[in-house]
């Protein structure tokens, strides 16, 4: 019952992401900084180096490498 309640709840999320242009940039966005930011130990003027070179890889592409 909980794996139908998580699936058709990802659904509807899905769905409303589609629709909503707003919405879809926010979350895009949201996912560039979350990739941005610096692990634990690292220095934050290292991911500045990176910000710079004015490539997008898009939403998944920040956080699988």
């Amino acid at each position: 019952m909980k794996k139908k309640m998580a699936l058709a709840a990802l659904g509807l999320g899905a769905a409303y992401l589609m629709r909503n242009k707003d919405a879809r940039e926010k979350l895009s966005n949201q996912f560039d900084l979350f990739g941005s930011t610096p692990m634990r130990g690292e220095k934050s003027s290292t991911t500045a180096k990176t910000q710079n070179t004015g490539r997008r890889k898009g939403l998944l592409g920040n956080l699988l490498g």
